[in-house]
């Protein structure tokens, strides 16, 4: 919204102090600072109303930790509502709403925190640990993704140099290596967003251990972002340039902003959790912006932590299927650490230093060419 009012009236020289809202750097620490404000001053009130609303809290899985059960039942869920008010809000104020990547990402983020949301209302109303059906919200997920690619396909500007980088599959240290995948590529980003989206949601199960790595994740492409949407800076390190794309600099800074306040009141003991409702929306956001940024395959590095936490329950569950015994001692793999005798804590930082040793090897790529 208010780089519209740059667009309106510094050009005239109206108000030139809104010159400064021409810069994408100076937007995004804006969005990070709104962001992060809207989630703090709401917070105390929030959880207070949920409480009253939520009575027993979030059901925990009987068959988990006992000290969770104990321990964190009762907390209430859904703070994923916080973040996403933050979210919009410091996204909805500092970014150009023109921009057709950054509908694409809001689209995904509202979908998907829709979808949590719906999911934890009926986990708290029902008092059960199973929301709305698995294979329903999976398609629901893949119909939303699938939209917000084909919005880029059709919307966005096609970069000079290389046309068919919009349906393509980029390669990192290869630069030249370019598979163009066409209309299927469709089915190809719905997988990554789907992914990505459902590995923060496995990996919420410790206090604050989601949110760190996604707001890590947030800066790490928040500087891709910048990187492959300025042609001068794209053109140096020799990535596919992508116009426009930078813009979702300043929404990674929104997230970003967002994680922060919310790990305010998440940070060991948690007095909310995020939910569905924030693990879903973050996770899709993250996924459609390694899509966005064209650096789809970065996102297994930069969001390791995300797929191995989503691979140690497919592996369980497929293990367990057949063989009828299991690899961990409990899925998802944070869990597998607690049983081995690991403080809460101490997985929860332990998983954060290494999203940040995997965010700086995922960056490292930017380079290597």
């Amino acid at each position: 919204m208010f780089y519209w009012l740059y667009m309106h009236f510094a050009a005239s020289g109206y108000v030139p102090v809104l010159n400064l809202l021409k810069y994408q750097t100076f937007r995004t620490v804006l969005a990070v600072a709104t962001a992060q404000f809207i989630v703090v001053a709401l917070g105390s009130r929030f959880i207070r109303w949920m409480k009253a609303r939520q009575g027993k809290g979030q059901p925990i899985r009987p068959e988990g930790i006992e000290r969770h059960v104990l321990e964190k039942s009762g907390t209430p869920t859904m703070g994923g509502v916080m973040i996403l008010a933050g979210l919009f809000t410091g996204a909805l104020l500092w970014a150009d709403l023109s921009n057709v990547y950054v509908w694409a990402v809001l689209l995904v983020t509202a979908g998907y925190g829709l979808l949590g949301f719906l999911d934890d209302y009926a986990k708290v109303t029902k008092q059960t640990t199973a929301g709305i059906s698995g294979r329903v919200r999976l398609v629901l997920e893949a119909a939303i993704a699938m939209a917000a690619v084909a919005l880029i396909i059709v919307f966005a500007a096609k970069p000079p140099e290389s046309p068919e980088l919009l349906t393509a599959v980029t390669f990192p240290v290869f630069k030249q290596w370019l598979l163009n995948l066409h209309w299927f590529y469709l089915g190809f980003g719905a997988f990554v967003i789907v992914g990505a989206a459902n590995a923060v949601n496995f990996t919420d199960g410790l206090d604050g251990l989601a949110t760190v790595p996604v707001m890590i994740a947030a800066a790490a492409y928040g500087l891709i972002a910048y990187l492959v949407g300025n042609y001068i800076f794209a053109n140096y390190l020799q990535l596919h340039f992508v116009p426009g794309v930078g813009e979702l600099a300043v929404v990674c800074g929104a997230v970003l902003g967002a994680g922060l306040g919310f790990l305010w009141y998440n940070a060991p003991p948690a007095k909310i959790f995020m939910g569905d409702t924030g693990s879903l929306a973050l996770g899709g956001a993250v996924g459609m912006i390694a899509v966005a940024t064209r650096h789809e395959i970065v996102l297994s590095i930069i969001g390791g932590l995300f797929v191995a936490e989503l691979l140690s329950v497919v592996i369980q569950v497929a293990w367990f299927k057949r063989t009828g015994r299991r690899i961990f001692l409990m899925a998802p793999i944070h869990h597998h650490f607690e049983k081995l005798g690991w403080s809460e804590s101490t997985v929860v930082i332990r998983f954060w230093i290494v999203s940040i040793m995997l965010a700086l090897l995922g960056l490292a790529t930017l380079k290597l060419r």
